[in-house]
């Protein structure tokens, strides 16, 4: 499930249970380092406050395939597919941009900030203004893109594996967004 071990803490957990009744992988990740975790809560709450959520999910969707992160394209990507498209659109967004505009700039800038910030240029924030964006949506996009960066490489970086409910999406969808780690099956 990850590669380290970290505190068994039957309160942590209880509080930070998923709607779905379980304990997600990532919550005993943070066991060890709660306040890190509870500062990650706050500031992604934040962004994701400031946002439409369609368009959080998008962004965050970009940025976590782009960074192959398994764990936050499943949740991310039904989440999309719950509240916004079919499961087949969600496949189709994994490969293919958006046939919307707006949609496709805000995805290829938050792939390039999770990817290659320090290649971002005023081009790039020019072509999200160009489909409307202000430059308070430009920096949302950024800071969803740039907060999904510090989320998914700590998940990675400890080999915590997206939890095994995830098994449970529909068969197209949980195999388009499996992109790095596998689902855990224990």
């Amino acid at each position: 499930m990850a590669f380290i071990d970290t505190p068994k803490d039957p309160e942590f957990f209880e509080a930070n249970r998923a709607p779905a009744g379980h304990v997600p992988n990532f919550v005993k990740t943070f066991a060890a380092r709660q306040a890190v975790y509870d500062a990650w809560k706050q500031l992604n709450g934040a962004i994701k406050e400031s946002m439409d959520l369609r368009r959080y999910e998008l962004a965050t969707l970009a940025a976590a395939t782009a960074l192959k992160s398994s764990y936050c394209c499943l949740a991310h990507g039904q989440v999309l597919a719950d509240k916004f498209y079919t499961s087949e659109e969600v496949v189709a967004l994994v490969d293919e941009p958006p046939n919307d505009p707006v949609d496709q700039a805000v995805m290829a800038f938050a792939r390039k900030v999770a990817l290659a910030a320090d290649t971002v240029t005023q081009a790039d924030v020019d072509a999200l203004k160009a489909v409307g964006l202000t430059d308070d949506d430009v920096l949302d996009v950024a800071l969803a893109a740039a907060a999904r960066a510090f989320f998914s490489k700590t998940l990675d970086a400890t080999g915590t594996q997206p939890d095994s409910a995830f098994n449970g999406l529909p068969d197209g969808l949980r195999k388009a967004l499996t992109v790095g780690r596998p689902i855990y099956s224990g």
